[in-house]
């Protein structure tokens, strides 16, 4: 795969590869929704858990393991979404990581989000883009569906979280085959937002 950080815009959301200049607004987006960290996440970004987990976000980002980006909605980083568990030998990769202020949730920045981060890894080579979402997250769940992801199955007691509860993980994918219809049902709904 010939992966890059580079900015993916469609009129909906800007992600920009995440930066210092980022900090400052994503610290504030995490902290609008104290309450999902600690029911739906492995790792926390709130309180004093956001320097640590910056800190390691950037180390994977310069060690070449993650691409992470910014999800900019009007201007500001609302969010967050990456690219982990790169695998360029077998062109598979994990997009996760995805959090966006609870304001976001539900309209066009999601779908858009993905199709942009979809549409990156296809052309650069992806074979396979896989998803791992926490079995008790029905809303992500069914977000990762309409997409147009196939759920392969979950992972009993995958994980344990930061706040020691002990995770079952959904696995989904999306082929590289499957990638065109995909795409025309994002740009289909996509559309509908006028």
């Amino acid at each position: 795969m010939n992966l890059e950080a580079r900015v993916l815009e469609d009129r909906f959301v800007r992600l920009e590869p995440m930066a210092e200049r980022h900090k400052a607004e994503l610290r504030a987006a995490v902290e609008a929704d104290l309450d999902v960290w600690t029911r739906l996440y492995p790792y926390s970004w709130a309180g004093e858990h956001f320097e640590p987990t910056w800190t390691k976000l950037m180390d994977d980002v310069a060690g070449g393991r993650t691409l992470a980006w910014a999800v900019a909605v009007g201007g500001a980083c609302r969010g967050l979404s990456t690219y982990y568990a790169i695998d360029g030998a077998n062109a598979v990769l994990e997009i996760g990581g995805t959090y966006y202020e609870p304001s976001l949730r539900g309209g066009p920045v999601n779908p858009a989000a993905k199709r942009l981060l979809l549409a990156h890894a296809f052309d650069a080579g992806c074979r396979r883009a896989v998803f791992r979402v926490d079995a008790s997250n029905a809303r992500s769940r069914a977000a990762v569906l309409k997409l147009g992801a196939v759920q392969e199955g979950i992972l009993r007691q995958d994980r344990v979280t930061w706040t020691g509860r002990i995770r079952d993980t959904v696995i989904f994918s999306i082929l590289d085959g499957e990638w065109p219809a995909v795409r025309a049902r994002l740009d289909a709904r996509l559309a509908a937002f006028g």
